[in-house]
């Protein structure tokens, strides 16, 4: 159950973001700006929609945003329930989430942009529609961008308004993709692969950086509950 003090006054909007300070809204941009990473994409879609006329790639733009946002909105609402249900520990999952991360930003330092296996990639070119795959899943939507949305939710404590920051921030991101996707062609000429890949090593870094965090941060937590345990178990 959320507090409705949180939602109604002013005075409660102050109280919420002393809470939750404004910092949180820049680390959630942050956070999935660099794990979807925008820029990087432009050179995959390129890839994906070529030859096709510009009316079908706006097409196909539209459709793999709107899914990503609506998988996007569903995990973030539900994860939390999902992990109780499996019995798995939130501490757990940001550990787990963090050496994903850190795979995907190491990748992303050596330019290595493999988020789908040779197969999947075969696959997507025999197929008409890219949209959603492999565009919205896994290139946008994948289990990285999920996983920080989960963990977003988390560190604003499922608040109702914290929930709202972190959808807010995603469907931010997700219209910047949108916007540059659109523009791709354009991007490409004007960056080039070099200029693409030069962006993409330093969203990588930032991004390894914020998955040792994670880790660093899920495994004293998982040691100071089984301290605790141990402790309540084996009173001295």
């Amino acid at each position: 159950m959320f507090d409705a003090q949180f939602v109604s006054l002013p005075a409660d909007w102050h109280a919420f973001t002393q809470h939750l300070p404004l910092a949180f809204i820049a680390k959630a941009f942050l956070t999935l700006f660099v794990i979807i990473d925008p820029i990087g994409l432009v050179p995959l879609f390129i890839s994906l929609v070529e030859g096709r006329s510009l009316e079908e790639q706006a097409r196909i733009a539209r459709r793999a945003i709107f899914v990503s946002a609506a998988i996007l909105s569903t995990f973030a609402l539900s994860g939390a329930f999902v992990l109780r249900y499996l019995d798995i520990s939130i501490e757990a999952f940001q550990v787990t989430a963090g050496i994903l991360l850190f795979k995907i930003g190491i990748d992303m330092v050596f330019a290595h942009r493999e988020r789908e296996t040779k197969e999947e990639e075969q696959e997507a070119h025999m197929r008409q529609d890219v949209s959603i795959f492999p565009l919205a899943i896994p290139l946008i939507a994948g289990p990285g961008t999920l996983a920080s949305m989960l963990i977003l939710i988390q560190e604003a404590e499922s608040h109702v308004l914290g929930e709202v920051i972190v959808l807010t921030d995603a469907a931010i991101v997700l219209l910047i993709a949108y916007g540059l996707l659109m523009l791709a062609k354009y991007l490409a000429q004007w960056l080039g692969q070099t200029g693409v890949n030069v962006v993409t090593r330093i969203l990588g870094v930032l991004l390894a950086a914020l998955a040792v965090q994670y880790i660093a941060d899920g495994t004293i937590a998982l040691l100071q509950a089984g301290v605790i345990h141990f402790l309540q178990q084996h009173p001295v």
